[in-house]
């Protein structure tokens, strides 16, 4: 074969352009006994469940029963990596007040398992539904901790059975606070299904539509048997009206329900007027019925009859034809005194002389 100096260079050429990269790509590897645990941030881990194309789990069954499942866990670099796992809150991010709920049901063998480098974990986990667990969907997450981040996966628990959405609002009261008003009112949860309540607001007074707030989601949700107070605020409330404050609530499955209070709002001086023209009237009424008493006369003697002749009274009374004398005068011509008689009139007494003849014979 003849040799031909341009085919020999392109071919020097070559070469040294597929070995020359070796050696750089070696020392940028670290020493092999450089590697170990490392608490640095390993790019590329990831956490996802096992299966082709699943961003989250789906568990069902009956109450008491145990679902399980998989996590695979990737680390596709040269050093190990250290997660950690639990299970918190529900599926949508926000457990609040009601804690971890069904989170608290997935369990693992250990919660902190270490990856070698450039391999894929498989690691179980079961979720023990309780006995008592009411039929519906538990939503659940399942967290991943890692070197530099944090991975939540969605658990989508359902408990089979026949399902039961009812909601009350209850308590309605409306209390004055300032120049603001104080909406307050109690959700219950009657059925067997969390729900995410929505609340709309609205105020009728005399003359229309006072307040009218369009239903809006609460940012909990309410599992089953649950109950939350909650309070809405009334900034510019009437000062002088009659008002029926109405809340309706709803959530899925058709949950409904409506709580009305009346709120009479009144002026302290308006309120208080009727009240002191009620205080003056009766302390008139009082004051006339004492004066009434005190102008009647008052009673005197035995029967209620008015003072006599002794009593320093007027004259006292006669029977028709009667005559009063001083003293005994002789009624004929022997100058015998007559028979003295004695009329009385009511309890007044009176002296009359009366004069007889004896035998009848005359002087």
């Amino acid at each position: 074969m003849p040799f031909r100096p341009r085919t020999a260079a392109a071919g020097a050429v070559l070469a040294a352009a597929v070995v020359l990269p070796c050696p750089a790509v070696a020392a940028a590897r670290p020493p092999a006994a450089a590697a170990g645990p490392s608490t640095t941030a390993a790019p590329g881990w990831s956490a996802a469940p096992t299966g082709a194309a699943r961003t989250s789990f789906y568990l069902e069954g009956p109450a008491g029963s145990a679902l399980t499942d998989r996590l695979a866990v990737r680390n596709p670099s040269d050093r190990p990596v250290t997660v950690r796992l639990a299970g918190d809150g529900d599926g949508d991010g926000d457990g609040g007040s009601e804690g971890r709920g069904a989170g608290g049901w997935l369990a693992f063998g250990t919660t902190e398992v270490t990856v070698p480098p450039r391999t894929q974990a498989s690691v179980p986990f079961t979720a023990a539904v309780p006995r008592t667990a009411a039929p519906g969907s538990h939503p659940a997450a399942l967290t991943v901790t890692g070197p530099g981040t944090r991975i939540r996966i969605p658990v989508r628990l359902r408990v089979s059975g026949p399902t039961l959405s009812a909601l009350t609002v209850e308590h309605v009261s409306v209390t004055r606070r300032g120049s603001a008003a104080v909406i307050r009112y109690t959700l219950v949860n009657r059925g067997n299904t969390a729900l995410r309540p929505r609340v709309a607001v609205r105020a009728d007074g005399l003359f229309g539509t006072l307040l009218h707030r369009p239903a809006r989601p609460l940012p909990a949700v309410l599992p089953p048997g649950a109950r939350t107070d909650r309070t809405e605020t009334w900034s510019d409330p009437p000062a002088l009206d009659a008002v029926d404050v109405t809340l309706t609530v709803t959530a899925a499955d058709g949950a409904q329900d409506t709580g009305t209070v009346g709120y009479t709002a009144v002026p302290w001086g308006t309120a208080a007027a009727p009240a002191l023209l009620l205080a003056a009237g009766g302390g008139a009424w009082a004051l006339r019925r004492r004066r009434g008493r005190t102008g009647r006369a008052a009673p005197t003697g035995d029967g209620g009859a008015g003072p006599g002749p002794d009593d320093g009274g007027g004259p006292p009374s006669h029977r028709p034809g009667a005559r009063a004398t001083a003293g005994a005068r002789p009624a004929n011509g022997t100058g015998m005194p007559g028979a003295a008689g004695t009329t009385t009139t009511g309890t007044t007494s009176s002296t009359t002389t009366v004069a007889k003849t004896g035998s009848g014979a005359r002087g």
